[in-house]
Formats: structure tokens, sequence, C-alpha cells
């Protein structure tokens, strides 16, 4: 159970509280993605104080958190933003000039 909190879970609350802080997706995910590697590694080393998992196996896993904080930030992104009035589409069409005669 402690894994797929660690590399599921504590990623897609920590990309859902990124979007709710920052409220812009280039800041959010940058966050999302830094706090979530971090997150990993302080979890692996707390989690295992025997130390047979290291800063690789912290390294070798931190993408899938990553994966899932950036999904979370995008979805929570499009989730709270909710619809936006649709854009009147622009004429294609442009008025011809008279003919002189």
């Amino acid at each position: 159970m402690e894994p797929l909190a660690v590399l599921i879970v504590l990623p897609l609350v920590v990309g859902a509280v990124a979007e709710r802080t920052f409220r812009d997706t280039s800041r959010a995910s940058l966050a999302a993605a830094l706090v979530s590697s971090l997150s990993v590694y302080a979890c692996l080393h707390h989690l295992d104080p025997t130390g047979t998992w290291n800063g690789l196996a912290a390294f070798l896993v931190a993408p899938l958190a990553i994966a899932f904080a950036l999904g979370s930030v995008l979805v929570c992104f499009g989730h709270f933003e909710g619809r936006r009035a649709q854009r009147r589409p622009r004429r294609t069409w442009l008025p011809q000039r008279e003919a002189r005669g």
C-alpha cells in the first residue's frame, strides 16, 4: 500500500495543490515536478531507514511521479477553470471593391 501512496496518490495531491496555489499551468507544472521528485526521495529515505533503497532508486521512479503530478495539474486546470465561452469564428470573406466604370 505504501508504494501506491508514494508513487500515485502523493503526486496527484501535489499536482492538485500546486495548481490551486499558483493558478498558472507553467508555474504549477514546475512546482509539481520538483515537489513530487523531492517527496519521492524523502519518502524512500524515510520509509527505508536501513538504506537498501538509495538516491538512484528515487531517480529511476521519479518520472512516474512527475507524470502523475503533471497530469493532475492539467486535469485540475481544466476542471477548475470551467468551460470558456466559444469564440465567434473569423470572417473568411472580404468585401469586394466596387468596380470603377
